[in-house]
C-alpha cells in the first residue's frame, strides 16, 4: 500500500477491529444523491483513498441496491486482509426498490431472523468475501432494541464467523436520541454510525455521553461529518446545486444561515489547516470516536480530507469557542431543528 501522509488509526475498544481514523462511505458515490459516478469513477476514487490510507470503506446493501458492496468487490479483489468492510442492513430492497428517493423516502425494513440472516448472506456474496468486519443494523426503530430475536441472530452470525462485529447505524435523518442511548445502554454492540458535526452536535454528543456513562465500550462512526458540505466552507448565497442532488431539496434559509454560522467559524482555519480539516479534527477530539465518514465526491477532497488528522489538532480554547458559538446558536434566530425517532425528553425530566 502506497501512503503519501502517515496514516493514523484507532482500534474499537476490546476488539482487534482497526479503521483509519477517516473513513471512506460509498453513499455518495452509488446512491445517485452527491451527483451521478460511473463505476470506473467510483473505483478510482476508492483507489485513491485506499493509496492515501483509508482502511475503512462503509457500504449498505440498499445504497444502489447492492451496488456500494459490488464496487468494494470490484476495487479490492486482492486488499480483503488490508480493508475493514461496514455494511448495513434492514431496509427490504429487494421488494421494495432501494431506500432512498426524493425526500428520501424510506421503503419497508425487515429485521427478523429470517431476513437478516439472509441479507448478510446476499451482503456477502456481493462483496465476494467470506466475512463483514463490522455489520450494522440500518436505521433500526425502538422495536428492534428490544427484540431478542434479532440480537440473538446477529450473535450466532458472529459465532459462524460470517461477521466479526456488529452495531447500529442511525437514521435516516437527525434525532433518534432513545433509539441509541436505550441500545448502548441494553446491548452490546461495537459500533454506532450517527449524525454529528461542528453545527449539529444533538442528540450526537448526548448518545455518546450514554456510553460513557453506562460505561460500554461502545464507539462511534460519525457520519455527515461536514453538515452537507456546508463545513467545507466554499458554499455561497450564490451556490446551487443540480436537481439530482440531495442538498437542492433544502430550503433556501438552511443555506444562508449556515453560511452565517460559518463565518464565525472561519478562526480554525490557518496557513496548516482547512475549515474542513477543522470539522474532522473537532469529531477525532472525542476519544469515543472510532472513525469518521466525510462525504466525498472528488479527489480533491479526498487528498484535504486525508490530510485532516495529521493537521495541527484544536486547542481547548477553539474547542470552548465552538461549544460557546453552539450554545447560543451561532446567535441566529431560525426555527427549530425536525428532528426524528424519540427526541422528546421523558416525562418525569420534562416536569422537573
Amino acid at each position: 500500500m502506497v501512503t503519501f501522509w502517515p496514516v493514523k488509526f484507532r482500534t474499537y475498544k476490546n476488539t482487534d477491529l482497526t479503521v483509519s481514523e477517516v473513513g471512506f462511505g460509498l453513499w455518495t458515490v452509488s446512491t445517485g444523491w452527491w451527483g451521478n459516478f460511473t463505476e470506473g469513477e467510483a473505483v478510482a476514487l476508492m483507489h485513491k483513498a485506499f493509496d492515501l490510507g483509508f482502511t475503512l470503506f462503509d457500504a449498505a446493501d440498499t445504497y444502489g441496491n447492492g451496488l456500494s458492496e459490488e464496487l468494494i468487490a470490484k476495487a479490492f479483489p486482492n486488499e480483503r486482509d488490508e480493508i475493514a468492510i461496514a455494511t448495513k442492513v434492514g431496509y427490504d430492497f429487494v421488494h421494495y426498490g432501494e431506500a432512498r428517493g426524493r425526500g428520501q423516502r424510506e421503503i419497508p425494513q425487515d429485521f427478523s431472523p429470517e431476513a437478516v440472516t439472509r441479507a448478510t448472506d446476499a451482503a456477502l456474496n456481493r462483496l465476494k468475501t467470506d466475512r463483514i468486519d463490522l455489520l450494522q443494523l440500518h436505521n433500526i426503530r425502538m422495536e428492534q432494541v428490544y427484540d431478542d430475536a434479532l440480537w440473538t441472530t446477529l450473535e450466532k452470525l458472529r459465532t459462524e464467523g460470517k461477521v466479526r462485529y456488529y452495531g447500529i447505524a442511525l437514521g435516516p435523518a437527525i434525532g433518534w436520541l432513545y433509539e441509541g442511548t436505550n441500545c448502548i445502554r441494553e446491548r452490546d454492540i461495537t459500533s454506532v454510525q450517527h449524525i454529528y458535526n461542528m453545527l449539529e452536535q444533538h442528540p450526537g454528543r448526548a448518545i455518546h455521553d450514554a456510553a460513557t456513562d453506562a460505561d460500554k465500550d461502545t464507539m462511534f462512526l460519525i457520519r455527515v461529518t461536514h453538515s452537507s458540505g456546508m463545513l467545507e466552507g466554499k458554499y455561497t448565497a450564490e451556490t446551487t446545486f443540480p436537481p439530482t442532488d440531495h442538498r437542492s431539496h433544502r430550503p433556501r434559509s438552511w443555506l444562508l444561515n449556515g453560511i452565517k454560522k460559518v463565518e464565525q467559524l472561519r478562526f480554525l482555519e490557518n496557513s496548516e489547516r482547512t475549515l474542513g480539516q477543522a470539522a474532522l479534527q473537532w469529531l477525532l477530539a472525542d476519544d469515543r470516536v472510532a472513525s469518521t465518514l466525510p462525504n466525498i465526491y472528488n479527489e480533491e477532497q479526498l487528498v484535504e480530507f486525508a490530510k485532516a488528522p495529521d493537521c495541527p489538532p484544536l486547542t481547548g480554547d477553539d474547542m470552548a469557542k465552538i461549544d460557546n458559538l453552539f450554545s447560543e446558536n451561532f446567535g441566529i434566530e431560525e426555527e427549530p431543528p425536525k428532528f426524528k425517532g424519540t427526541m422528546e425528553l421523558p416525562k418525569e425530566t420534562a416536569a422537573a
